[in-house]
């Protein structure tokens, strides 16, 4: 996907009641951004809402589990040019939510991915560009 467009993402690394990483594996599907990659549950901002706002609204609508808003910790931005489409530019505002209970989760877009910590460089391949800068900010082992 190309362009010079700019886009307002707020996404969240969310770890489940063991720790574990959950990670969406997105649609194989023409038109989509990194189809088939794995990715953060998010997505972009709507209107006047905030950042937290956005995570909030887009983590209920992707996972069908409501994550209030005292839960989320924020954890990087990245601002300027967008590492996940060519010539674009973005605000990705990074969140995390823990303790997540898997169990309970009905995905909506995409397929979930749970995966340990220590396996998570294993897929390193697998993950898109922002999801890589998130891993790294994060603080996962060889990112």
């Amino acid at each position: 996907m190309s362009g010079s467009r700019h886009r307002e993402i707020a996404c969240a690394i969310m770890t489940d009641t063991r720790g574990r990483f959950l990670l969406q594996r997105r649609d194989d599907i023409v038109g989509i951004l990194h189809p088939g990659k794995v990715g953060l549950f998010g997505g972009h901002r709507e209107g006047d809402e905030t950042f937290l706002d956005c995570v909030v609204r887009e983590i209920y609508e992707e996972i069908s589990y409501f994550v209030a808003a005292e839960r989320f910790e924020y954890l990087a931005s990245l601002i300027g040019e967008n590492i996940d489409v060519e010539g674009g530019s973005v605000r990705e505002e990074v969140f995390v939510a823990r303790d997540i209970p898997v169990d309970e989760l009905v995905v909506t877009e995409g397929s979930l991915l749970v995966a340990e910590p220590a396996d998570v460089l294993e897929i390193d391949q697998m993950l898109t560009p922002s999801t890589r800068f998130v891993m790294k900010a994060f603080g996962v082992p060889g990112f």
